[in-house]
C-alpha cells in the first residue's frame, strides 16, 4: 500500500514538473528570416529581423529545437514526459538496492540480463577503457543517471551529506533530460563519459590523498551538468544571431554560463541540498560555476598559462583549498576534451558524432545565408583535419602539462593513445588529400571569435 502510494505521489510530482518545464525553438515558415524562441513557456525571442522580447516570467531554461513544426515540438514534449515517468518506474524498481523493498508489478524496462551487464561494468567504473556507448545502451539511454548515481554512491557522498535519495535521483533525471537527444555530440552520453573521467583523475594518488567529500561532490556535479542544455551550436551563431542567452551573459562564454545556471536552478528546483545551511549552498552553486566556466575553450591559453607556471614554480600545494579547486579546474577541462586520448574504438565515435555537429549547423548557416563558422563547412572541411588540428592546437598542450602534474600511467596510457589517434588520422588524411601534414587553418588563432566556441570533439 505504501508503496502504490509513493508511486502515484511520483505520478503526480512528474506531471506538474513537465507541465511548468516546456519549450522549444521552432522556425515560423511566415516569416523566412527568423528563429523563433519558446523558453519554456517563459519567454519568446526573435533573432536577426523584427525581433520584441516578450517576457513572462525569469524560468532559466531554454529546450532548443532548432526548425522544427509544432507537431514536433509536441512530440518532442510527450516523449520528454514519458521518459521521465520511465526513469522514476526503474527507480522504483531498483529502490529495493538501498530500501530493502521490492516493488511488486513493477515495469521492467530492462532484463535482469542487461541490469546485470550494466552492474558488471560499474565495477570497472575507474577503467579509462571505460565503453560509454555500450553502457548507454545496457542502461536503456540512462548512462549519465546510472553513472552518476553509483558515483555518488561508490564515493561515499550520499552518506556523508545525507543525501535523500529520491531526491539525488530526482536530480540526476531531471539533469539528463535537459541533454538535447537530438545532438549528435553535446547529450547526456557526452556528460556521463566526461563524468567517467572525472571520476578517474579523482582516483589519481596526488588528487584522492588530498581531496575531501566536498571537493568530490562539486566535481562530479559539474561533470555531469557541465553542458547542460546544450542547443548543438556554439557561441558565435548565438551571437550573430542576436540570442537571447548571447544578450544576457553580454556575449561572454554564453554557453558556459548558461550550463551552470540551468544546473543552479536544477539544484534548487529537486531540493537535493534543502538541508544544507544558505551559506553553504551559495558556496557550493558558486564553485560549480568556477568550474563549470573554465571549460570555455576561448579561455584555454589562460588556464594552460596558469597551469604551466604553477608546475614550472613547484608551488602547487593540495593543502590549499584554492589550489585543490584550480586542479578541479583543470581536471574537468581534460575530462571535457579527452576524447582524443581514448581507444581508437572510441575516439573515432565521438569524432565522427562532433563533425556531425558541426556540419549541421553550417547546414543551417548556408541555408539562412549567416555565413558559415570555421569547422563548420562540410564542403571544405574533413574530420581528420579538424581532428589534427585539434589535437595539435588544444588537447597535446593541455595533456602534456597534466602529466607533468601527475605522472602516473593513466597520464601515459592518455598520451599514448591520443599520439596513436593522430597518426590514424594522418593516414586517413594521405589517403584522402595525399599529403598527411595539412592542418586545419581554423586552429590557427585561438580566438573566440575564430574557434567554436566548445568543439569538444575527439
Amino acid at each position: 500500500m505504501g508503496i502504490a502510494l509513493i508511486w502515484c505521489l511520483a505520478l503526480i510530482l512528474i506531471k506538474w514538473i513537465t507541465s511548468k518545464r516546456r519549450g522549444a525553438i521552432s522556425y515560423d515558415s511566415s516569416d523566412q528570416t527568423a528563429l523563433y524562441i519558446r523558453m519554456l513557456g517563459d519567454v519568446r525571442v526573435r533573432s536577426r529581423a523584427g525581433f520584441e522580447t516578450e517576457r513572462r516570467g525569469s524560468h532559466p531554461y531554454i529546450d532548443f529545437r532548432i526548425f522544427h513544426s509544432n507537431s514536433e515540438i509536441e512530440v518532442s514534449v510527450s516523449a520528454r514526459n514519458v521518459r521521465r515517468l520511465l526513469s522514476f518506474q526503474r527507480y522504483l524498481r531498483s529502490s529495493r538496492f538501498f530500501r530493502g523493498i521490492t516493488v511488486p508489478n513493477s515495469s521492467n524496462i530492462l532484463d535482469d540480463d542487461y541490469n546485470g551487464q550494466a552492474k558488471c561494468m560499474l565495477e570497472k567504473v575507474g577503467n579509462w577503457n571505460f565503453d560509454i556507448f555500450l553502457f548507454d545502451r545496457l542502461t536503456n539511454g540512462n548512462s549519465l543517471v546510472s553513472l552518476t548515481f553509483h558515483l555518488f554512491n561508490l564515493h561515499g557522498l550520499i552518506e556523508h551529506f545525507q543525501l535523500d535519495t529520491m531526491k539525488l535521483r530526482r536530480f540526476l533525471v531531471m539533469v539528463q533530460e535537459d541533454y538535447h537527444s537530438q545532438n549528435p555530440y553535446h547529450n547526456a552520453v557526452h556528460a556521463a563519459d566526461v563524468t567517467q573521467a572525472m571520476h578517474c583523475y579523482l582516483k589519481e594518488p596526488k588528487l584522492s590523498k588530498s581531496l575531501t567529500p566536498w571537493d568530490v561532490l562539486l566535481s562530479l556535479i559539474a561533470a555531469a551538468t557541465h553542458d547542460l542544455d546544450h542547443p548543438g551550436v556554439n557561441q558565435p551563431f548565438l551571437i550573430k544571431t542576436n540570442h537571447y542567452l548571447a544578450t544576457l551573459y553580454k556575449n561572454t562564454s554564453v554557453l558556459e554560463n548558461h550550463h551552470w545556471r540551468s544546473a543552479v536552478g536544477l539544484l534548487r528546483e529537486s531540493g537535493l541540498f534543502a538541508h544544507m545551511s544558505l551559506e553553504n549552498r551559495q558556496l557550493m552553486e558558486s564553485q560549480i560555476g568556477d568550474l563549470i566556466l573554465a571549460t570555455d575553450i576561448s579561455q584555454q591559453n589562460e588556464y594552460l598559462s596558469m597551469f604551466r607556471s604553477h608546475l614550472d614554480r613547484g608551488d602547487l600545494c593540495l593543502e590549499n583549498a584554492n589550489h585543490r579547486h584550480f586542479i578541479l579546474q583543470m581536471a574537468l577541462k581534460c575530462a571535457d576534451i579527452c576524447n582524443p586520448c581514448r581507444t581508437w574504438e572510441l575516439s573515432k565515435q565521438w569524432s565522427e558524432k562532433v563533425t556531425e555537429e558541426f556540419f549541421h549547423q553550417g547546414d543551417i548557416e548556408k541555408k539562412y545565408h549567416l555565413g558559415v563558422s570555421p569547422l563548420c563547412d562540410r564542403q571544405t572541411e574533413t574530420i581528420a583535419n579538424i581532428q589534427i588540428g585539434f589535437m595539435t592546437y588544444l588537447v597535446e598542450p593541455l595533456f602534456g602539462e597534466w602529466a607533468r602534474f601527475s605522472n602516473t600511467r593513466l597520464s601515459q596510457t592518455m598520451l599514448g593513445h591520443l599520439g596513436l589517434n593522430k597518426a590514424s588520422w594522418k593516414g586517413v588524411q594521405r589517403e584522402q588529400a595525399g599529403s598527411g601534414d595539412d592542418v586545419d587553418p581554423a586552429f590557427e588563432e585561438m580566438d573566440s571569435d575564430i574557434l567554436p566556441q566548445e568543439p569538444r570533439l575527439s
